[in-house]
């Protein structure tokens, strides 16, 4: 019933697309295109000339150098998006974005999930205090989770797979024994990689690092004319920071001036209780030498949260102790990536817990948790007991 409803909805999307880019007299040619010089590219048996052009090929999953994914018990994000049946076990080799949400899908459905994470933490490159608190919810649900942990070997058995891994010691701890778990179905989810293959960019020369196309600002590449967008260009691969390079590609291929700037660019994880940032990092604003203060207020404390149930979580707000601008606003709760937006403008525009005004935040309302938070870097959260 999941599979049918979203095979509907995307119908229905897709449809949509269709009527938008027929409204805007868009023509649409399919086929595999691949450059035979920087002003032609080939689709099937067909040439075409172009002046401008824009490349948006996405990205691929990547996978596990020696590890076959087969579509049957080995699998990519792609195939588990399109299962039938939850499987009674499902082993995630990654705890990043892909491996974590899936993870919450099917432990809901009923499977029994582990995770396996060659990092310190799941979700690298998010606020470590949202990390663990989420691990800690995450355990508490049922879901197994080894983080510093490197697969060693992987085989077919028994109607399954099994997967030994070592545990990488922390500092001053002894190596853990190598363990082997076996499970029903594996998902490789260690993340997605550029899509070139087949483009024909050596050809043409188009400047790539990684496996990526390099652009600058403007998203444009080393050859006048031809600009990129998307996950082609790496990391973070997010459909919003795609759209966002999309609009600055296409105004400057249209000769007017536009720049991206990814500093406000939101991340959204669309786990149980949802995670979304904006911004810095408490540990990346250190890095960058600010002199950091914290404010964070739990949904426990929020009564809209508390009418809905939903009270797990918190807000964090990183800003600069000197300047009293807003560096970073994480969090961990419901709605965290409807509430991001929001975040976002409160940096973007330059408040600061002084000129914030009580006014931007109805009650009972999700968003108070961050106003209360801006408020508690200063020790002045009012629906807090005094600090």
């Amino acid at each position: 019933a999941i599979i049918q409803r979203k095979e509907k909805v995307l119908t229905q999307l897709r449809n949509g697309l269709r009527h938008l880019l027929k409204s805007y007299g868009i023509e649409v040619i399919k086929g595999n295109a691949s450059f035979i010089s920087p002003a032609n590219i080939r689709v099937g048996d067909e040439v075409f000339s172009l002046k401008k052009c824009i490349i948006a090929t996405g990205s691929i999953p990547s996978s596990l150098p020696g590890v076959t994914i087969d579509g049957e018990y080995i699998l990519s994000s792609d195939h588990l998006l399109a299962i039938k049946t939850p499987p009674a076990s499902l082993l995630i080799i990654g705890g990043g974005v892909i491996g974590v949400e899936f993870a919450c899908i099917f432990q809901l459905l009923g499977t029994k999930v582990t995770i396996i994470e060659a990092m310190p933490s799941i979700l690298p490159g998010e606020d470590i205090e949202i990390c663990r608190m989420l691990e800690r919810m995450l355990k508490a649900r049922g879901i197994e989770i080894h983080t510093r942990a490197r697969v060693e070997g992987m085989m077919h058995k028994e109607n399954g797979v099994e997967v030994t891994f070592t545990t990488v010691a922390e500092k001053g701890q002894a190596l853990k024994a190598r363990q082997t778990f076996w499970a029903e179905r594996v998902l490789v989810a260690t993340g997605r990689k550029p899509c070139i293959q087949g483009l024909g960019v050596e050809e043409i020369g188009l400047k790539c690092e990684k496996g990526r196309i390099l652009v600058n600002e403007r998203m444009e590449t080393n050859i006048q004319g031809i600009y990129a967008i998307g996950d082609v260009v790496g990391p973070p691969f997010l459909a919003h920071k795609a759209s966002a390079e999309a609009m600055v590609a296409a105004q400057n291929a249209m000769d007017k001036e536009a720049m991206i700037d990814y500093r406000l660019i939101p991340s959204c994880i669309f786990t149980l209780p949802e995670v979304a940032s904006v911004g810095l990092t408490e540990k990346e604003a250190k890095e960058k030498g600010y002199a950091v203060k914290i404010g964070k207020f739990p949904f426990m404390a929020n009564g809209r949260a508390v009418c809905a149930g939903e009270t797990k979580g918190f807000v964090k707000v990183i800003s600069d102790k000197n300047t009293d601008a807003i560096l970073g606003i994480h969090i961990l709760g419901p709605q965290a990536t409807e509430l991001i937006s929001g975040a976002a403008l409160l940096i973007k525009t330059g408040y600061t817990p002084t000129t914030l005004e009580r006014i931007l935040f109805p009650h009972p309302t999700l968003s108070e948790g961050i106003f209360q938070a801006i408020l508690a870097s200063d020790k002045r959260a009012t629906d807090m007991p005094k600090q």
